[in-house]
């Protein structure tokens, strides 16, 4: 099993920034890629960014495209999503989750889940 516990999520105004952090830990040789989902309250949970352990490939959600950017430290297990120039829209709560497919964007290919951090974006 892959455990995974994200951070940084915050109460913050249009326009601010914020840093999320995904720690990983277990079976982390398992797991191929490494995505950002978010859900807002009512809605289902919706694919954000992804990232592969090897070679760094990424992939976007069309609207965090030029806003968001995914990282990842190897050595530390860890994924990132920094987040520019955010949206009252971006609010929701955001989760990582690990898949063993390269770079994938629906929920259903990734097995392990974080528990969440809020985001809340104020106009």
């Amino acid at each position: 099993q892959v455990q995974l516990v994200e951070s940084g999520g915050g109460l913050v105004q249009a326009g601010d920034s914020l840093r999320l952090s995904c720690a990983a830990s277990g079976a982390t040789s398992s797991s191929v890629s490494m995505g950002w989902f978010r859900q807002a309250p009512g809605k289902e949970r919706i694919f954000v960014a992804t990232i592969s352990w090897r070679g760094g490939s990424t992939a976007y959600a069309d609207s965090v495209k030029g806003r968001f950017t995914i990282s990842r430290d190897n050595a530390k297990n860890m994924v990132f999503l920094q987040m520019n120039s955010l949206k009252p829209e971006d609010t929701a709560a955001y989760y990582c989750a690990s898949s063993r497919s390269l770079v994938p964007r629906t929920p259903q290919a990734y097995a392990y889940w974080g528990q969440g951090t809020q985001v809340t974006v104020s106009s």
